[in-house]
């Protein structure tokens, strides 16, 4: 795959400012602060989503929010490649994942849904797994919360604390793919815990 491969940057959630900060917006999240980093060219929407254009680690590249609910986020995805003319591999999806734990990231190439909504609709619509995602991890609920709840909970003061600190490395992960190629990110990204010290 070229290094060059990424053209669209596809963060999911769900708009309303009741759900800003909950952790299935982690997606959202990210948009927000890749946005307060490099700032944009250019930005418009329609029914369906945000989109905006920037410069990120010296390429062109669409940021876009849906602006749908995150089971329908399809309805973005399919407008968007069209609209810009790129196909599925050129997308790269930034989502929430309940199996990685919270502090771990991790890029992937093409594969299932994980069961969740918003990836489940994506794939629906266009027709294809192989589109690439970077997964943020939120971990599994506490025992006796529902997972519904808890990903549509607000994060706690603790993962409020730290989630800058992830979503600043979820931003460099997206710059080495950017530069250096998806696999040169994926061996240095999906490996570790963000939260946890290097080991001597």
């Amino acid at each position: 795959m070229s290094q060059r491969w990424v053209k669209l940057l596809l963060g999911l959630g769900n708009p309303g400012w009741e759900y800003q900060w909950t952790r299935h917006n982690i997606g959202f999240l990210f948009i927000d602060a890749i946005i307060h980093k490099y700032g944009l060219k250019v930005e418009t929407n329609n029914a369906i989503c945000w989109w905006a254009k920037a410069e990120i680690a010296h390429q062109h590249v669409i940021l876009a929010k849906p602006l749908t609910y995150m089971n329908l986020s399809g309805q973005a995805a399919s407008w968007l490649l069209s609209q810009h003319s790129l196909s599925p591999d050129q997308m790269l999806i930034i989502h929430d994942d309940l199996d990685l734990p919270w502090g771990r990231l991790k890029l992937i190439e093409k594969g299932g849904s994980g069961g969740h909504k918003g990836v489940i609709s994506i794939q629906e619509m266009l027709g294809t797994k192989d589109i690439p995602r970077l997964k943020i991890g939120i971990g599994r609920p506490p025992a006796g919360t529902d997972t519904v709840s808890y990903v549509l909970g607000d994060f706690s003061p603790l993962e409020r604390e730290q989630l800058n600190f992830i979503l600043e490395q979820a931003i460099r992960a997206v710059e080495m793919a950017l530069t250096e190629g998806l696999a040169k990110a994926m061996s240095v990204f999906n490996k570790r815990n963000l939260l946890e010290a290097p080991s001597l």
